[in-house]
């Protein structure tokens, strides 16, 4: 089967796709209460790409507030920059660009800018993200500090089962994706393969009425979407942590093969994520012409 160079939905994002969730989840994540007769508008990117990828969520609440939604299982420090480019984006679509020449000042909504952390490696229940953190320093040719002309702030929260109760109370849907989560991990550390784990934690949580609706309806999807997600996910996480490049030396001395199939498994996983040949190169460090080969074989399955 050739690669779909289309963006793939996330877990995440397809599960909060309806304005009546994302309500309750902002009224959770902000502890108010949102009124039902505020419109939730979904403006989530769906043609823009940034390193390869789309951003997860995004909604207005009327025309007062447009909020950006990240899901992240590692944290990354450059998310302000990414969703400084995301809202620019949004803002684009949602204002009308005649008005931008006019004389008058034109109304936009107030962002708000979210990551939900639920990855393995510890983190504090909120954190803070700050654009201005990485801005490079002036003073080592003689220009002031000072504060930043443009700062952009991201609240992370880990939504982590077990972390941040209070939150996870109000958002009901929230609470029982944190178990789906939690039911893979712990089927995978008792020795299942990932697909296998993701079979299991399914059935665990359609038998225990959570998102029961949603996995009866969507289990293939999730599937596909978790082992596409997961797999990437852990190429990332060698790629950076692990040293992903110096692997690859002592393992072509080992073991040529399975150094070539891991990398091929990488690329290919990549490439059905929908990320561009540059950002494969990124992340694995493989020469461009040898991802090009591998893509073009996989096509030809």
């Amino acid at each position: 089967m050739g690669a779909n160079t289309k963006y793939k939905a996330s877990v995440f994002s397809s599960l909060f796709s309806h304005p009546d969730i994302l309500r309750e989840l902002y009224s959770a994540l902000e502890g108010v209460a949102i009124p039902p007769d505020v419109p939730v508008t979904i403006n989530t990117l769906d043609n823009v790409l940034y390193m390869g990828r789309l951003n997860d969520i995004s909604f207005s609440l009327g025309d007062k507030q447009v909020v950006l939604i990240e899901h992240q299982s590692t944290i990354n420090p450059n998310m302000p920059l990414r969703l400084l480019i995301y809202v620019a984006e949004v803002y684009k679509i949602i204002t009308d660009a005649k008005r931008m020449y006019g004389t008058k000042l034109i109304p936009i909504p107030r962002p708000e800018f979210f990551v939900l952390y639920n990855g393995k490696a510890p983190y504090p229940d909120t954190g803070t993200m700050k654009l201005s953190d990485m801005f490079e320093s002036a003073a080592s040719i003689g220009l002031p500090e000072g504060s930043p002309a443009l700062e952009l702030e991201v609240r992370v929260i880990n939504i982590n089962h077990g972390r941040n109760t209070a939150i996870a109370e109000r958002c009901k849907t929230l609470a029982w994706y944190s178990v789906f989560v939690e039911k893979v991990r712990e089927y995978q550390a008792e020795g299942l393969s990932l697909e296998e784990a993701i079979k299991k934690a399914i059935h665990y949580c359609i038998e225990h009425g959570i998102l029961k609706k949603f996995l009866e309806n969507n289990a293939a999807e999730v599937i596909n979407m978790l082992l596409t997600e997961w797999n990437l996910d852990d190429a990332l996480e060698v790629r950076f942590e692990e040293g992903f490049e110096e692997g690859i030396a002592v393992g072509i001395e080992k073991n040529q093969a399975e150094v070539v199939r891991k990398q091929a498994e990488v690329v290919r996983n990549a490439l059905a994520k929908g990320y561009p040949l540059e950002t494969i190169h990124d992340i694995t460090g493989l020469d461009l012409k040898a991802i090009q080969e591998i893509r073009d074989k996989w096509n030809e399955q």
